[in-house]
């Protein structure tokens, strides 16, 4: 089986857990700024997309090289086997991007690979005049750094945060590959009870029992590559019922999701149901001073508003005062919250036993991470 490069893109902050995510896979990697590198059979393709949950997107290396005029580039760019990969009648969009190269000229460069790629087709498969570009997507990228070149192609399509399930969303949603890794940065088991007192439109809730019942992310969704002859139509076969043998359906779960707005407990509630999950999780609407926990050993995992308006801190820092009161009473429980809140320890009223920096689309975060005293025994 032929073996290719493939590189799973990730928000700054992740890398290690897609990186984890990739060797849970069986695959060998190594750990750049943004990205996870690794060599697989062509079968990685599908079962990357399918299983990967903090990746933004899984793309395929066709070459890098040292590229520091336009000829340079297109000839080795021409050199490359890309009949390999895109099919005669493939649609293949080039973009591009440059960061310290002396080919600075991102349309330029966009052109010139489209160029070299559409002559090096065209040879191979004997065709007097353009591309038909009729058929299936390859969208080629083409990112210059530091005057080396890379040639990729997009396998996932549309970004792999997009699951199929959001139906609707508030005004600023968690992306479900963030909501991932807040669940997986923790010890959280399917057996223990799960919380989201800030569910907004139900991510986290929803990623945590997606993980719980092992169910693979990408199960509702389709992907660019799912159309690429090359991609022999068994790799998917052989990757959806590999998805299906080990979803674990009957693992009970004990996940709620609670928000003061009556109107995101509805959407949580139809995302919920559009993923397959129906009454798996329990939705609330209340205040997180009403927070009324019966069990010991818990979780709670959060997103809570970060009061970006100077208007709004007061209200978050009583918010956070509130949460921290109600979990003194709850030493066995684990508390894991993502906030940009400059006093967030202050206001919460313990200092955190650890905590990650990441970043919630552009806006820096921390994530404070409370261990609980286990009760043996539960």
């Amino acid at each position: 089986m032929k073996t290719v490069t493939l590189i799973a893109t990730a928000a700054m902050g992740l890398e290690s857990v897609v990186a984890t995510e990739v060797k849970q896979l069986g695959y060998d990697v190594t750990v750049e700024n943004g990205k996870v590198i690794f060599e697989a059979p062509m079968s990685a393709i599908p079962r990357c997309n399918l299983w990967l949950r903090t990746a933004d997107r899984v793309k395929l290396q066709v070459g890098k090289f040292k590229a520091t005029s336009f000829d340079e580039l297109f000839e080795s760019t021409k050199g490359l086997p890309w009949e390999e990969f895109i099919a005669e009648e493939g649609l293949f969009p080039v973009s591009g991007k440059s960061v310290n190269s002396k080919l600075f000229s991102v349309p330029d460069c966009q052109a010139i690979v489209k160029k070299a790629i559409t002559e090096r087709l065209k040879l191979k498969y004997g065709l007097a005049s353009k591309m038909p570009e009729t058929g299936a997507a390859y969208k080629v990228e083409v990112a210059l750094l530091k005057d080396t070149a890379t040639l990729l192609i997009d396998t996932s399509g549309v970004g792999l945060h997009k699951r199929g399930y959001r139906v609707g969303q508030g005004d600023a949603p968690l992306k479900e590959t963030m909501a991932a890794a807040l669940v997986m940065l923790t010890n959280w088991k399917p057996e223990y009870q799960l919380i989201d007192p800030f569910c907004g439109s139900g991510t986290i809730a929803i990623e945590a029992a997606l993980i719980g019942q092992n169910i693979a992310p990408g199960f509702n969704r389709e992907f660019d590559s799912e159309n690429w002859p090359i991609i022999r139509n068994k790799y998917w076969e052989n990757a959806f019922e590999e998805v299906e043998d080990k979803a674990n359906y009957d693992q009970k779960l004990d996940i709620t999701g609670s928000d003061i707005d009556h109107k995101l407990i509805k959407i949580a509630s139809d995302n919920a149901t559009e993923a397959g999950l129906g009454d798996l999780v329990s939705w609330k609407q209340m205040q997180v001073r009403d927070l009324f926990i019966r069990k010991d050993n818990g979780y709670i995992i959060g997103n809570p508003p970060y009061g970006e308006r100077l208007s709004d801190k007061k209200a978050v820092a009583e918010i956070y005062n509130d949460f921290g009161n109600i979990m003194k009473d709850h030493p066995s429980w684990s508390v894991y919250i993502l906030t940009a809140f400059d006093n967030f320890e202050k206001e919460y009223g313990e200092k955190a036993t650890k905590k990650r920096k990441l970043f919630n689309g552009f806006i820096q975060t921390n994530y404070y991470q409370y261990f609980g005293k286990r009760i043996k025994g539960e």
